[in-house]
């Protein structure tokens, strides 16, 4: 009998690798499709909700904020809640209060960064956290940064202000939220983006109020002028000093 060929050794290698392949394929096709269907669904899955956010870390950010709010006796979750971020500071203001009481400082955050320098944010790509009275608009369950609470800007008062100097880019997307970088923004870290993203989901986006300013009206002034902004800002300074005064 003829010896086979190295040529015809190589193919029947081939063919039995290809067979061997083929018959592991068959035996394992059920977990191969349970894992192809498993990863479908993780990729359309992967967005996750406030709910689920609150389920995730409610637990934790409680247990950092409740004996907070009891040392001040304010009820948790709170009423109503307003913020102050000073920005010449870097600090964070929570006030809040319970039913029929008045507002009471229950703990202060550092800033970990925010860009610019003091006055308002007026164009998109300025750098500038802006400095107004404004309102949460929604909560980022999804953030690249954590987790992220989403500001008002730009509200009413600055793109009437804007259309009044011929500035229609305004910039947006301003967020307070979690890590340590930030442009235009507020960066808390993630454990204080955990403790007001839980807060603001736990009270109502809409009983908060966010003052952002250029520095603390209560202890020191500042006028449009030392930093060189349009006269319209000292306005805007008078109305944010007002809100401050009954904040202690």
């Amino acid at each position: 009998m003829k010896p086979l060929s190295r040529a015809v050794w190589l193919r029947l290698l081939f063919y039995g690798g290809v067979f061997c392949f083929l018959a592991l394929l068959y035996c394992f096709r059920w977990t191969l499709y349970g894992a192809v269907i498993w990863m479908t669904e993780e990729k359309k899955t992967g967005q996750k909700t406030v709910a689920q956010r609150v389920e995730q870390f409610g637990h934790v950010a409680d247990q950092r904020l409740k004996p907070l709010f009891a040392a001040q006796s304010v009820s948790y979750p709170p009423e109503r809640i307003v913020l102050v971020g000073i920005k010449k500071d870097k600090q964070l203001e929570l006030h809040a209060a319970g039913k029929g009481q008045e507002l009471r400082l229950i703990c202060t955050y550092p800033i970990l960064c925010a860009s610019g320098k003091l006055g308002p944010k007026l164009r998109e790509g300025d750098r500038q956290v802006p400095e107004g009275l404004y309102e949460i608009q929604l909560l980022n369950p999804n953030s690249l940064y954590h987790l992220s609470l989403r500001v008002n800007y730009p509200n009413d008062f600055d793109r009437a202000q804007g259309a009044k100097d011929g500035r229609a880019e305004l910039g947006g997307d301003i967020m307070i939220h979690g890590k340590n970088v930030s442009i235009g923004c507020l960066a808390m870290g993630d454990d204080a983006a955990e403790d007001l993203f839980i807060l603001a989901a736990r009270t109502g986006i809409k009983n908060i109020r966010v003052i952002l300013t250029p520095v603390d009206f209560r202890k020191e002034t500042i006028t449009a002028a030392q930093l060189g902004q349009p006269a319209w800002v000292q306005g805007l300074y008078a109305d944010i000093a007002r809100e401050l005064i009954g904040l202690k």
